[in-house]
């Protein structure tokens, strides 16, 4: 396991944020709203817990829409929404999600975007570690791009978290005027396989697919053989980026400019069809 005692990193002072449960274009628009408001010294950072409803499948950034069976999720009620950052297709239901939106400036987040994964997942780690998960980073597994496919659970990149070689928390990162929104998604139960049901994909697929996440992915409940509320779980990992980032973390709220620029945001930008379908 990785040591769990905190970098020589200066004290500082975040704002924790836990919220309930929203759908999919609006967590987007909060979590790029925090950035913004960030960047422009407006707040301080931030480390946001979340849930989603209804379930909604998420693309990065760049991933084609072509990825999607948009009929199926139409017929179960999924969402679709298109995250900032990048990565492939992540379904969230059952699951705790968390964001980090800092300065680039910041030491937490020094170097590039792998680096930043590496600083950053050392909080995320450290949480589980206070639930007796046997979690580590892993390293160097990061298939070539030609050998992607569109489910992000189905290999961990460098410095995400793997249970017993399987992916435990997919993240995604996006850098822009200097600053830096880390999120990722911690399934905490359920079939991970069932993400292939809203994908564009050929039976056989499908089949390959659900075959390799049973071997290449796993839930909270799987590693720990109980199921964690979110509650628990979002007091660990608060505990986790704290003691390792050495932060005081202060309980707070979305600012009334956050508010706004969110529902601004969520009307104009990840509900709206043009960003959605974009290329």
């Amino acid at each position: 396991m990785v040591d769990d005692r905190p970098y020589a990193y200066p004290s500082a002072t975040w704002r924790l944020i836990v919220d309930g449960e929203a759908d999919g274009a609006a967590n987007m628009a909060v979590d790029q709203a925090i950035l913004e408001a960030v960047i422009e010294r407006a707040s301080p950072p931030t480390l946001r817990l979340y849930a989603w409803s209804p379930p909604c499948l998420s693309l990065g950034r760049n991933q084609p829409l072509s990825d999607v069976d948009s009929t199926a999720c139409r017929a179960a009620g999924v969402d679709v929404v298109r995250r900032p950052t990048g990565g492939r297709s992540i379904l969230h239901t059952d699951e705790l999600t968390y964001s980090v939106a800092l300065l680039q400036a910041d030491p937490r987040s020094e170097g590039g975007i792998v680096e930043g994964y590496r600083r950053l997942s050392e909080g995320l780690l450290a949480g589980l570690h206070t639930m007796e998960v046997p979690a580590v980073q892993a390293v160097g597994k990061r298939k070539p791009e030609a050998e992607l496919t569109a489910v992000c659970f189905e290999t961990p990149a460098d410095y995400e978290i793997t249970v017993a070689g399987r992916k435990l928390v997919g993240s995604a990162q996006w850098r822009a005027r200097g600053g830096v929104l880390q999120h990722g998604s911690l399934p905490l139960r359920g079939d991970l396989t069932r993400i292939v049901q809203f994908l564009a994909l050929s039976d056989d697929e499908r089949k390959a697919q659900q075959n390799s996440l049973c071997l290449q992915a796993i839930t909270l409940e799987e590693a720990l053989g109980v199921a964690p509320s979110f509650k628990q779980v979002a007091q660990a990992l608060a505990a986790g980026f704290g003691k390792v980032l050495n932060l005081t973390l202060v309980p707070g709220e979305l600012t009334h400019r956050e508010r706004a620029q969110a529902a601004d945001l969520r009307s104009q930008v990840y509900a709206a069809t043009e960003w959605t379908t974009r290329r």
